[in-house]
């Protein structure tokens, strides 16, 4: 693995909520982003968010770690949930979180 791989999959390992994102909860650089974000918070997701932009190998690394393709990318409890329509699906829905697992690009949820 590469120090950036290593690095992730920390991340992911030891945070109990991460979200992969473009930008910063501050400073929000997409609006997939936006709504993966308001989503875990009212939740009450304890978030801890990574912003991909300022290392471009960071989305290709996560990607290849994750098999899904697309930011921003939700996991928990080292689990990937899935981006901002799944995230958001299940907050409405109240399902418990890591309840399902992310929709493949080609899949069906699991």
């Amino acid at each position: 693995m590469t120090p950036l791989r290593d690095q992730i999959s920390e991340i992911i390992q030891t945070e109990p909520v991460a979200l992969f994102m473009k930008g910063t909860p501050s400073f929000i650089a997409c609006g997939n982003s936006q709504r993966a974000l308001t989503a875990l918070r009212a939740a009450g997701a304890p978030v801890t968010a990574v912003d991909i932009l300022p290392d471009p190998r960071f989305r290709q690394e996560l990607s290849a770690l994750s098999g899904w393709p697309t930011i921003p990318q939700v996991f928990v409890k080292g689990e990937l949930v899935g981006g901002a329509d799944i995230v958001e699906e299940l907050a409405a829905t109240g399902e418990p979180r890591g309840a399902r697992r992310a929709r493949r690009p080609a899949g069906r949820l699991t």
